[in-house]
């Protein structure tokens, strides 16, 4: 499956090998796609609607992660139909180079701003709870500003060989073609599979194992806080769900491709079962994956009843009440956690 990453095999023994495509995967996949698509636009607007309706004056720090995560995650969805018809037209890319390089980079700028994302919420909450007031500047709105600019920009910078290294061809004489990473015109002969192997564990480190690392320790607060314990277990339970949520998105796309690598590497024994296997796996774990960008919606309406007070004003065509018009913010000024969008993984 090539959609966010290209099956991870350099060597002769790829070769060796005779691959058979899952039979439910050209329609399932598709499928998939496009729920996500539908789920993830209408989901993430509600979320961005119900942040920015509230007004300025209402929203806190967290709101500004909360926002750009869903501005990544509706970006991201936008290109899954392209990837839906590429799966459904087994894996022919008709679109062009330009739409190869420009969705793929989306996918990856996306995976990184949502984790960005969500390890500043996480980040965000633990100091709202063990420093509120020695870390009150660090929250404020021009710092959230700042942050903002920095995690967008980190994301846009990591994600930039998909943009550089995408192209669409014909491959091996194959009528097909394939949207796919060409280390040809960067690396030197014979170090394409160093770059491959470079690049896969790079992205793995900075886009889950590091940030993942950052939710988990932010999420056990060791000190308690002047508030209710009522409202300290809603935000702990929030902030756990949404990095539990992460974790069970990503953490298959990112294991099969690392045991990709490690039989790039000879860490593990080639075997050509394992990696047929690994191959026909790995499109549906990237859909797992894909699946945290409409998720996060769904869990905020689960959790914080602030949310679904905003969506049913919406839904319902009404305007909220006095008590309902905070709620329609994340940030009526209450100790509790922004219901909560997390990101990539939520």
């Amino acid at each position: 499956m090539e959609e966010a990453m290209d099956a991870y095999a350099y060597g002769d023994n790829e070769t060796e090998c005779e691959y058979a495509e899952w039979g439910p995967s050209l329609a399932l996949l598709p499928t998939i796609y496009l729920l996500v698509f539908l789920l993830g636009t209408a989901g993430n607007g509600l979320v961005l609607w119900t942040v920015f309706k509230g007004g300025r004056d209402r929203r806190r720090s967290a709101d500004t992660f909360i926002a750009n995560l869903a501005a990544a995650d509706l970006t991201f969805v936008a290109t899954l139909p392209l990837w839906a018809a590429y799966a459904w037209l087994g894996y022919h890319w008709p679109f062009g180079t330009a739409a190869c390089k420009v969705s793929s980079y989306l996918v990856f700028v996306n995976m990184y701003a949502s984790v960005f994302c969500l390890t500043g919420l996480s980040f965000d909450r633990y100091l709202a709870i063990v420093r509120p007031l020695a870390t009150a500047k660090l929250r404020s709105r021009v710092s959230g500003l700042v942050a903002t600019v920095a995690l967008w920009a980190l994301a846009a910078l990591l994600a930039l060989p998909a943009l550089v290294l995408r192209r669409a061809a014909a491959l091996g004489g194959d009528s097909k073609i394939t949207c796919y990473m060409d280390y040809g015109g960067l690396a030197a002969p014979g170090t394409e599979g160093a770059w491959e192997v470079g690049l896969g564990l790079s992205s793995t480190a900075l886009g889950f194992v590091a940030p993942f690392a950052v939710m988990l320790t932010s999420s056990h607060f060791r000190r308690e806080r002047a508030e209710g314990p009522r409202k300290r277990k809603r935000l702990l339970t929030i902030i756990t769900v949404l990095v539990a949520a992460f974790g069970g998105c990503w953490l298959p796309f990112h294991l099969v491709k690392t045991l990709y690598v490690l039989m790039d590497l000879e860490v593990l024994p080639w075997s050509c079962s394992l990696h047929t296997f690994l191959n026909n796996l790995h499109p549906y774990c990237t859909s797992i994956a894909y699946i945290n960008s409409c998720l996060n919606p769904f869990l905020y309406a689960f959790f914080d009843p602030r949310f679904r007070h905003a969506c049913a004003a919406l839904l319902c065509c009404r305007t909220p009440g006095p008590g309902t018009e905070r709620s329609a913010s994340y940030s009526s000024g209450h100790s509790h956690p922004p219901g909560g969008k997390g990101g990539a993984a939520s």
